[in-house]
């Protein structure tokens, strides 16, 4: 009978383990696209230009990238538990200040307080679950479902963002985290349990803060290079800033016992593949995301709401199909895959860059589905790449890493992407044809990245300390269903 309760017990901390998890990471993927649906309404309100819509994204998205990797580590070396609760408070006050702030400038505050709280939240979250199911086959499936069940929040906030905005104005798509923030930290701190690893890693202070300098800086001049012109000092000297700082960061990064990047990694051919690809993708899947709404608004006079449900086969696509990608990329390999979803990918976006503000729907919605279904299929077997081209032990930072590289290029899309737009209206060109600018560069790239990952995605020897992978020299996948469920994010 006491065991029959205690198992009973077991099932029920499970249970509420994978709805905190899977809810938490929900908020933040949420977060991903719903801003996107109100930036023509925080554009009107805040009365802002191109340049301020950038740095509402950037400014959060800058943040995650740069903090991610050391995120897991502070959740291993603090407390997971203590790591995770921290981040969603984080979270849930950033969007609070979001929410009121009554400037541009407040509102990119808050954001790079909201970038901080998930860059804590979201690595604590998966080591949570790992740990609270230490058998590997229940472990494969919590993953499989907070991977999952997280990725509703990816597709909802297209059209959740559509209807709030339209209903109650941008500050609402902030305000709806508060809810959900204050339901996990009071589940959290009832049914969460605290685990840490005492031999993890120390934090490495330089190289975090050298990261988010140098990409910070570099992102600096590229949005502000359209405004400013491209020729000025203090452009000039920002890119200047950015090179000096990013090779103090390789500098630092190679004489530590222990980087936030090791630099050995990238000796190996797939990783360093991988991971080169994986910035093409973030760079081309965020920085074109960023204009879908306002094309819609600004180009073809549809409303808020109409335009927050017309974006929405790209995220449909991409929970669709992401699950399938791992299981074609075991059957079929990591290069066969990647490359066809780069491809697919490259096509739709310059598809996209054909359309006009007198292009019916019809002719628009399978533009942004080849996009998304293309982008689905290329992140999790090039994250599968990366892990099965380290050790086994070095798989969990091969995952990291990756996601931070999609990460840093979807900082530089948003920012490289918006200088061809704003160059292009400078020039005398309308937003029109800036739009159709930059979604051809942004396919342009992705096709060059396809025809990369065709070239060089083969298998290299393993990493030391690896087993030799099966498979054939194509870059057959030997990826488990947890890592394929994993990456997809």
């Amino acid at each position: 009978m006491a065991a029959s309760h205690a198992t009973a017990g077991s099932r029920s901390n499970r249970a509420a383990l994978l709805t905190v998890t899977c809810l938490g990471q929900s908020m933040v993927l949420l977060d991903n696209t719903i801003v996107g649906a109100a930036l023509p309404d925080m554009r009107h309100r805040l009365h802002t230009q191109l340049t301020g819509l950038q740095w509402i994204v950037d400014a959060y998205v800058l943040l995650v990238a740069m903090l991610l990797l050391s995120g897991g580590v502070f959740a291993d070396r603090f407390g997971r538990k203590r790591v995770y609760l921290s981040g969603v408070a984080v979270f849930t006050a950033a969007s609070l200040l979001c929410s009121l702030a009554p400037s541009l400038g407040w509102l990119v505050a808050g954001r790079v307080l909201q970038g901080v709280g998930a860059a804590a939240l979201s690595p604590a979250s998966l080591a949570l679950l790992a740990v609270g199911h230490p058998v590997p086959q229940e472990r494969m499936k919590a993953i499989g479902l907070w991977a999952g069940l997280s990725g509703i929040g990816l597709a909802a906030g297209p059209v959740a963002g559509g209807v709030l905005t339209q209903a109650f104005g941008w500050p609402a798509i902030f305000l709806v985290n508060l809810p959900i923030g204050v339901i996990l930290l009071l589940v959290g701190l009832r049914h969460l349990g605290e685990s840490r690893n005492p031999s993890a890693l120390a934090i490495d202070i330089p190289g975090t803060v050298l990261s988010v300098l140098a990409v910070g800086v570099l992102t600096y001049g590229l949005i502000e290079g359209g405004a400013r012109g491209w020729s000025s000092p203090v452009i000039l000297g920002s890119f200047a800033a950015a090179a000096i700082l990013l090779a103090v960061f390789v500098a630092v990064e190679a004489r530590r016992s222990a980087p936030m990047l090791p630099l050995r990694l990238f000796r190996e051919r797939p990783f360093t593949v991988s991971n080169t690809a994986m910035v093409v993708v973030g760079f081309a899947l965020m920085g074109s995301s960023f204009f879908f709404s306002q094309f819609f608004v600004y180009v073809q006079g549809s409303s808020i709401l109409r335009a927050g449900l017309q974006t929405l086969p790209v995220s449909l696509a991409m929970v669709i199909v992401s699950p399938y990608a791992g299981r074609l990329a075991a059957r079929y390999g990591f290069r066969v895959v990647v490359t066809t979803g780069l491809a697919l990918a490259g096509l739709g976006l310059l598809a996209l860059g054909m359309v006009h503000a007198d292009t019916g729907y019809g002719h628009v919605w399978w533009r942004l589905g080849l996009a998304g279904i293309g982008f689905a299929l290329a992140m999790s077997p090039l994250t599968g790449a990366a892990i099965q081209a380290v050790s086994p032990q070095e798989g969990g930072l091969a995952s990291g890493v990756s996601s931070t590289t999609r990460q840093i290029g979807a900082v530089l899309g948003v920012a490289l992407l918006g200088a061809i737009v704003r160059t292009r209206q400078s020039g005398g060109a309308s937003f029109e044809t800036g739009l159709d600018s930059a979604f051809l560069a942004a396919g342009t790239v992705t096709l060059a990245a396809a025809v990369f990952t065709g070239l060089w995605l083969v298998r290299s020897k393993p990493a030391d300390g690896s087993a030799t992978p099966q498979g054939s020299t194509d870059g057959r996948a030997v990826t488990t269903p947890n890592e394929a469920s994993m990456n997809r994010h």
